[in-house]
C-alpha cells in the first residue's frame, strides 16, 4: 500500500499527470481546426482563441506543473 501524501506520487500517477498537459493542447488545436460550428461556443464568435479552444488552452496551461517540475530537476 502507497501511503498518502508520498512525494511526487507513483509512476503511474506521475505519467498520468504529465499526460494531462499535452492532451489538453492537442484538444484545442483539433478544437480550432473543426469546421462543425457546434464545437465552439457561440460566444466568442469571431475570436479565434475564444470558446473551447480557450478554455483547452488554459486547462493546458493550469497542468503544466509537472513539466516544470520536470524541467526544473534537470
Amino acid at each position: 500500500m502507497i501511503a498518502a501524501g508520498t512525494a511526487g506520487g507513483t509512476g503511474f500517477a506521475k505519467w498520468l499527470g504529465l499526460a494531462a498537459s499535452p492532451t489538453f493542447a492537442a484538444m484545442a488545436l483539433l478544437t480550432s481546426l473543426g469546421s462543425d460550428p457546434m464545437v465552439l461556443c457561440s460566444g466568442a464568435a469571431g475570436f479565434p482563441l475564444g470558446g473551447m479552444v480557450l478554455m483547452y488552452l488554459l486547462m493546458s496551461v493550469f497542468h503544466a506543473g509537472p513539466w516544470l517540475k520536470v524541467i526544473a530537476d534537470r
